[in-house]
């Protein structure tokens, strides 16, 4: 059974900093593209940030926040990290991870995604 677990959300101010985290079991980590999104509420579910490494390396990430978040993964722990910086009072949302299936699919899609987490909730204050 595939887990997707989140952790490191929560309440900060304006331009400080906070790390997420996302634990994945039952999958063979390293063939999966990782993402993470967010979704804001009473708006869509969109793209944050992506990494994968099969069949070749790459980074991704969404315009509005590239500069300030990195993603990152530690193999050896299965797990998924996105750094923010410079935090926003809009990027208060829920945010989620996902994992993909190798060689399938737009990193940049929610329904190309084959598992997700529960969500971890970021909230920033001006």
């Amino acid at each position: 059974q595939v887990q997707l677990v989140e952790s490191g959300g929560g309440l900060v101010q304006a331009g400080d900093s906070l790390r997420l985290s996302c634990a994945t079991s039952g999958l063979t980590f390293t063939w999966y593209k990782m993402g993470w999104f967010r979704q804001a509420p009473g708006k869509a579910r969109e793209f944050v940030a992506a990494h994968g490494r099969n069949p070749r390396y790459y980074e991704d990430y969404a315009d509005s926040v590239k500069g300030r978040f990195t993603i990152s993964r530690d193999s050896a722990k299965n797990t998924v990290y996105l750094q923010m910086n410079s935090l926003k009072p809009e990027d208060t949302a829920v945010y989620y991870c996902a994992a993909q299936d190798p060689g399938f699919g737009n990193t940049r899609t929610v329904s190309d995604y084959n598992y997700w987490g529960q969500g971890t909730q970021v909230t920033v204050s001006s």
